[in-house]
């Protein structure tokens, strides 16, 4: 399916990508980001320079509330610049309504969807990634479907990566920021799909 897109409007001056870890944010996030000349920032590796600590350890010491207030304070500082980023955000960034509208307001946000099988493909076994042990698929069943709700509600457009290319997602994704050009075969605006 192809539907025409919003440009970015100069309020909202970042891509934000948001998804399942291993939705390919990173990945897609870097060469978008190469291709649109912007720098890229993986949200998870910012909170990491930033408090001077692995998300495991900052999890392992103040929980995933601990971790979630950390995430918040280093995201609302990113999206305040007016520096055009493209954002990788971690898989549970959008579980907070206040960075939901935080994302909406200074970015066009895209959720990069993927079935818990092609999930678990790129993150293997799970390892470093506290909320997926002991049992990867089944947890990234469980948070797929726990966090659909919050990623739709975050996003300005949703595009299908299971089957897609990093090349077709680039492309893609810089289109969305160029302007109202088609988007990729796999991509729906969320006025399209069901709430």
């Amino acid at each position: 399916m192809s539907s025409e897109s919003t440009p970015s409007i100069p309020s909202r001056p970042h891509l934000v990508l948001v998804g399942m870890m291993g939705a390919g944010k990173t990945s897609g996030g870097r060469r978008v980001a190469k291709r649109l000349h912007r720098r890229h920032v993986d949200l998870d590796a910012a909170i990491e320079r930033t408090f001077g600590r692995k998300i495991p350890e900052i999890f392992a010491a103040e929980g995933e509330p601990g971790f979630r207030d950390r995430e918040h304070d280093v995201l609302v500082d990113l999206l305040r610049g007016d520096e055009p980023l493209v954002v990788s955000t971690g898989g549970g960034a959008v579980l907070r309504e206040d960075n939901r509208a935080s994302m909406r307001e200074r970015g066009t946000v895209v959720w990069l969807r993927a079935a818990p099988q092609t999930l678990l493909s790129r993150v293997g076994d799970g390892s470093g990634r506290p909320l997926l042990a002991g049992d990867p698929l089944g947890n990234l069943t469980r948070l797929a479907a726990a966090r659909a709700d919050a990623y739709r509600a975050a996003a300005h457009h949703i595009v299908d990566v299971d089957r897609m290319s990093f090349d077709a997602i680039t492309t893609g994704l810089a289109a969305l920021v160029a302007g109202p050009d088609p988007l990729p075969e796999n991509a729906a605006t969320c006025d399209e799909v069901d709430r």
